[in-house]
């Protein structure tokens, strides 16, 4: 799920996907806005067939925290 998950970040952001680490967090090392963690939201959303409610993205602020969400809730 990890390698899927910087798969689709990587449409987003310009950066080696060697650099992106579970821990690399959205904002403060990948560089994305609020709108961008939004749109990428969206993505996971189209690519798994999955909803993710408003209250959860907040809670997403590292590419872990995705992988983990998607673990638990993708099919």
């Amino acid at each position: 799920m990890f390698d899927k998950t910087v798969e689709i970040l990587g449409d987003f952001i310009d950066i080696d996907s060697s650099e992106i680490t579970r821990d690399s967090a959205l904002v403060d090392d990948l560089g994305l806005s609020s709108l961008e963690v939004i749109n990428i939201v969206a993505a996971f959303e189209d690519e798994f067939g999955i909803e993710v409610p408003d209250r959860i993205i907040p809670t997403l602020r590292t590419v872990g925290d995705i992988v983990d969400f998607l673990e638990e809730n993708a099919e």
